[in-house]
This record gives structure tokens, C-alpha cells and sequence, in this order.
């Protein structure tokens, strides 16, 4: 192998010259760094235009290229968790062309989709679900009689501390499957990782000698001609038991998986080798990587959560070692937003009130509650990705009487309903959801997009949800949340900023600005749009009335008075259509003998990505959509 690279390398194939991903298990060590380089080129120059997960991807280069030359997807299945790490998994199963198209519309989605392509073998845009996709899989070959084929789960080590990840270890350990599991290990989720398993994982990091050397000798015999195999595995089982005997074993090797590592994630040689040793024992395996966030990028490497996500850039240097970043990341809240109104109001009443607790699920910044961490440090707590966890630890301070705010993003919140219903509903506990992200976020697709939270939360008794439309109306709603509303209360908000010179003024309820015939129905967001097109319908000389909802559950007692007062309703909402504001409407008019005309524009099924402005569009929600839709109902 040394003397390999030795050899002056043959040129690198251009990406596009070759047959994806087979022609990579042709490729000289030399060559593959060679290419390696390329592709965080074309990760820098590309994701910097077009926005998207830097950090994480620049971190998995050789990791990712190892991985697709010791195994044949799609035969063998590739699971990525969190699934934002895959860029160079596209780039290397044939779509490096359509990468300026990332997070576009129409273009490449970023996270695996099976719908794009047969090497996305799963759709894996929440966290810690990778070892339960990836063991089915094996368990599904296994059944089909295939024993010569792998399903590998490629596992952050921000994932680790969700516990879905542990149900799938301990259920895959007692088995015989072909499953591989690959500890990616930076020490970053999204923020630097928190709690008892980033220490255990730290702890690994600094004292795996013995392993190492374990596999990289049983590395070195296998590739002995005539005997390697069979010498190997009479090691390896004999190194086994002297190791149970001599050195305590990883929580992995209790659950019943052979453990190996930590092997250095950007030597190429090391990750040779260990995949292959990880490939002969034909059972459960997990391989522990290190790698650097950011790596080859020196801005992301040396600050990898604020280059965790980058937004879009028209212009940028494109010399690697020069680009820079000024603009922030979106996946952090620190310019004013609707995220830090929040954080910073919250930041304020808790320090008049020392019940106040917060909550975050490894969304500190995402969700600004960095604020609230600086100033009440003991108040604060980081979970880890673990929503289920951090709703049923809400419950238990609420029990004993505190103030728990569990601030999360929508589309997250949906893993903790069962929570929500059993543990915190049904006693009662007084606990306030800040649902960030609520309606849709755009490029990061419909894995992201914040539209459920309304049919879930009013399925559950006695919840009541809040829709602010400004900042002033959202501290008003998270004021009334701690302190006059009980039981399960969410105040849900969107992701970006609150209009500029915003005519709304806040109401803790609902507003009516009344009108004949026509009664328009909206909430949060949508008020804009909405206040903006009965403007317009009026100079047209369609007076409609416009009904603005604050408190959308319950619905607001004035508002059955209000809305029989018009002969058409038409309800415009940011949310799915089966459960949400206007299918309640409906079957509260319905109920009191209301005899009118009903329309209510909402969203059917999953959104794909694009541009907020985009997606709004796409599903009928934009100003003139708004007017063409009272003007076809008023003309009847």
C-alpha cells in the first residue's frame, strides 16, 4: 500500500466521464484524495450559492467515497442520519450536474429521496432513525436469501443522544444480519453535542488502542494469500475473549455488536481497511469514525455550527482557500426574527418569575434560547435530539409546579405526541410549547415543512394554540400562555421576520374588521396577505369582511356571532386542510344551522422545496390568489 503511493497518480476521471458509483472501486489511493479535494471544491463553490448543510458534508468526503467503493448500492442499501450529510453521496451516485439545482425547486431535494434516485434508499430528514431503517433492510434480505449483500446506517453522532437510535441497537444486536453501522463522530450536531453520551463517546475517542490495533492486524492477516480468511477469523475470536476478560467493553459490544475504532474518517487507507474488516464478521458491526466538521474549509472548520447550514450567496470568492461568509446561518437565530423575539421575551419574564424553565431538543440557537441560556444557565436545559424525552421532562417540572417552555420546531414536534397526549394532557400539567417554524420554511422540503402541528395539537383535549402575525403579538400570546391559560398551550410562529411597518395591531384574541356578504378567515403569517388583498377587493368594490384569528383553539367564542353575519366564508390558512382551522369552522356553522357558502384554501399532502414565496404559490396562498378566490366566490 505504501509503495502505491509512491506511484504518480494517473489523472482523476472528471465525475461526469464516469460510471457512478462502480468506477470508484477502480480508483489508486492517490487518486481518490486527489478526487476527495474536487469534491469539497465543488461542496464550497456550490453549497455557498445555493445554501444548504456546508459543515456537515465537508466532514464525510472520504468517508462517503470508502463507503461507495467497499459496497454496491443500490444492492448493498446506504441509510444516512441525519440525511443532510449526503450531498456527497449525490455527487457520487451520478448527480453532480444537477447540484447547483440543491434545495431549488424542482431540483435536487437536500436530504436522501427515493423518488430521485434508487441509491436514496430512505427518506431520513429527522434525526436517529437510520440503525431501524437499515436493520429492516437487512432483515429484509436476510428473509429473501441474500446473504451476500449489506444494509449499512451511516449515524451521526448528534443522533446518538436521541433514543430511537437505542431501540434499534438493542433490537438489531441479538440478530445475525448483515447490518453495518457507522458512528460518524465530530462532536457537532447542529450546536456542540451535550450530555452523558458525548462524554462517552469522548471517552472512546482517547482510550481505543487495543481496538485499533485489533483490526488493523486482523486487516493485515486477511490479505495473507490461501489462509488470510480463516487465520483471521480464528484471531479475531480468539482476541475477543481475551479483550472480555481484560478490558471493559463499549455499551455497542454489550448490545451485542462488534465494535471497531475510532478510525481516523479522512485517511482513506484506515477507512479501506476497517470497512473490509467490518464486512467479514457478517453480522452486527459498528465501525466508530472520527471526523472534522468543515474540514478543508477553514471558516466552517473553525466555527462548525455557524457554517452548519449557510444561506444562498449570488456572489462568492471562488478560490477555497479565500471564501468567506458574512451572512448568517439559517439554521441560527441571532438577527432579529420571530425566533429571538421569542428567546429574549422569554429571557425577560424569567427573570421577574424563577418557575420559568426552558427547553430546546439541540436547537439553542435555532430556536433562540441562547439568550435564555446566558442569563439563567440553571433554568436551561439542552436534551439532546430527544423530543419525546424533552416533553415528558416538561411534564415532570410542571408537576412540580414550575414553568417549562419547550421550544421546538414544528415539523419536530410532531415525534412527541404521545407525550403530549398521555403524559402532559391528561393530568393536566401546565406546560407552553414554543412551536418555531410553524406554516412552511421552504427549501428544506417536506420533510421540514411545519403544517401538522395544528391538526395534532387540537386532537389533543384541552390544548390551546396560539398564531401570533407580529412580534408584539407574540409576546402578548406567550404572556397569556404562562399566565392565564392552563394546561397544554402552544404559541406557534414562523420561521424569518415579521413584515415592515406592519398596519396589524395585536390582538390577544381576534380582530374583525367587518364587511358585507363575504367574510375572509385567516391566521398568523396569512394576515398579511390577507389584510392586503380585502384592500384591494374593496377599491374593486367587493366589501369583505376580514376575520383575523390570534387564539385559533379553541375557537374563540365571538367567533360563530361574527361569522354568521355573512352569507360566504372563505378561509385562507398555512396548514394542512384535513384537521385544520377551517374544517373546525365548517362543522361549527354546520352544527348551529348556518345555511352559506364555504370555501376553505388550505394544503393537501406534502409540500416539496422551494422559496417560501414559491411554495406559498404553489398551494394558492399569495395575495392575488387570495383575490381571485373571493372574487369567484362573490360572483357566484
Amino acid at each position: 500500500m505504501n509503495r502505491e503511493r509512491l506511484i504518480t497518480a494517473t489523472p482523476v476521471p472528471e465525475l461526469r466521464n464516469m460510471k457512478l458509483p462502480d468506477d470508484l472501486q477502480k480508483l489508486t489511493l492517490p487518486q481518490c484524495e486527489a478526487l476527495c479535494e474536487k469534491i469539497r471544491k465543488l461542496l464550497i463553490d456550490t453549497v455557498l450559492q445555493t445554501g444548504g448543510h456546508l459543515s456537515s458534508n465537508l466532514g464525510v468526503v472520504e468517508l462517503t467515497l470508502a463507503l461507495h467503493r467497499h459496497f454496491h448500492s443500490p444492492q448493498d442499501r446506504l441509510v444516512w442520519d441525519v440525511g443532510h450529510q449526503a450531498y456527497v453521496h449525490k455527487i457520487l451516485t451520478g448527480r453532480a450536474g444537477r447540484l447547483p439545482e440543491l434545495r431549488q425547486e424542482n431540483g435536487l431535494a437536500g436530504f436522501p429521496k427515493p423518488s430521485e434516485s434508487v441509491h436514496d434508499t430512505f427518506i431520513t430528514g429527522h434525526s436517529s432513525t437510520a440503525v431501524s431503517a437499515a436493520f429492516g433492510m437487512a432483515e429484509a434480505m436476510r428473509m429473501s436469501g441474500d446473504t451476500t449483500h449489506y444494509a449499512v446506517a451511516v449515524v451521526g453522532d448528534g443522533a446518538m443522544t436521541g433514543g430511537m437510535v437505542y431501540e434499534g441497537l438493542n433490537n438489531a444486536g441479538k440478530t445475525k444480519t448483515n447490518l453495518i453501522v457507522i458512528l460518524n463522530d465530530n462532536n457537532q450536531a447542529i450546536s456542540k453535542n451535550t450530555g452523558a453520551i458525548a462524554k462517552y463517546l469522548t471517552r472512546i475517542r482517547s482510550s481505543s488502542d487495543y481496538v485499533r490495533a485489533k483490526w488493523k492486524v486482523e486487516s493485515v492477516i486477511r490479505k495473507t494469500p490461501a489462509i488470510g480468511d480463516m487465520l483471521a477469523v480464528k484471531l479475531k475470536n480468539t482476541k475477543d475473549r481475551m479483550r472480555h476478560n481484560l478490558v471493559q467493553s463499549t455499551i455497542f459490544e454489550d448490545l451485542g455488536f462488534v465494535y471497531l475504532g475510532p478510525v481516523d474518517g479522512h485517511d482513506m487507507e484506515a477507512l479501506d481497511d476497517v470497512l473490509e474488516v467490518a464486512k467479514s464478521y457478517r453480522r452486527p458491526v459498528l465501525v466508530h469514525v472520527n471526523t472534522v466538521k468543515g474540514k478543508g474549509y477553514k471558516p466552517a472548520e473553525d466555527n462548525p455550527g455557524e457554517y452548519h447550514g449557510v444561506p444562498r450567496c449570488e456572489h462568492i470568492h471562488a478560490d477555497i482557500a479565500r471564501v468567506d461568509l458574512d451572512a448568517k446561518d439559517p439554521e441560527l437565530s441571532i438577527d432579529e426574527c420571530f425566533s429571538t423575539v421569542f428567546g429574549r421575551h422569554l429571557t425577560e419574564l424569567a427573570r421577574q418569575d424563577d418557575r420559568i424553565c426552558a427547553v430546546t431538543a439541540a436547537m439553542k440557537y435555532g430556536t433562540g434560547l441562547q439568550f435564555f441560556a446566558a442569563a439563567h444557565p440553571g433554568r436551561f436545559y439542552d436534551v439532546g435530539i430527544a423530543e419525546q424525552h424533552a416533553v415528558t421532562f416538561c411534564a415532570a417540572l410542571a408537576s412540580m409546579k414550575k414553568l417549562p417552555v419547550f421550544a421546538v420546531y414544528s415539523t419536530f414536534l410532531q415525534r412527541s405526541f404521545d407525550q403530549l397526549l398521555h403524559d402532559a394532557a391528561i393530568a393536566g400539567y401546565h406546560l407552553v410549547l414554543g412551536v418555531d417554524r410553524a406554516g412552511l420554511v421552504g427549501e428544506d422540503g417536506e420533510t421540514h415543512q411545519g403544517i401538522f402541528d395544528i391538526p395534532m395539537l387540537t386532537a389533543i383535549p384541552g390544548c390551546t394554540v396560539y398564531s401570533p402575525a407580529n412580534y408584539a403579538e407574540l409576546k402578548l400570546c406567550l404572556g397569556r400562555a404562562l399566565y392565564e391559560d392552563k394546561g397544554l398551550v402552544a404559541v406557534r410562529y414562523p420561521r424569518g421576520k415579521e413584515k415592515e411597518h406592519s398596519a396589524l395591531k395585536p390582538a390577544p384574541v381576534l380582530t374583525h374588521d367587518a364587511g358585507s356578504e363575504t367574510l375572509i378567515v385567516t391566521y398568523g403569517r396569512l394576515s398579511e396577505q390577507v389584510t392586503e388583498a380585502a384592500a384591494q377587493l374593496r377599491r374593486e368594490g367587493i366589501p369583505c369582511g376580514v376575520l383575523r384569528l390570534t387564539k385559533v383553539f379553541p375557537l374563540p367564542d365571538e367567533t360563530l356571532t361574527i361569522a354568521k353575519q355573512y352569507q360566504n366564508i372563505c378561509v385562507f390558512e398555512e396548514g394542512s386542510t384535513s384537521g385544520g382551522i377551517g374544517e373546525k369552522l365548517a362543522a361549527m356553522l354546520l352544527l348551529n344551522g348556518w345555511n352559506g357558502t364555504f370555501r376553505c384554501h388550505a394544503i393537501n399532502g406534502f409540500v416539496q422545496q422551494a422559496a417560501v414565496n414559491a411554495c406559498l404559490a404553489n398551494v394558492g396562498l399569495t395575495e392575488p390568489d387570495i383575490c381571485a378566490a373571493v372574487r369567484e366566490m362573490h360572483n357566484g
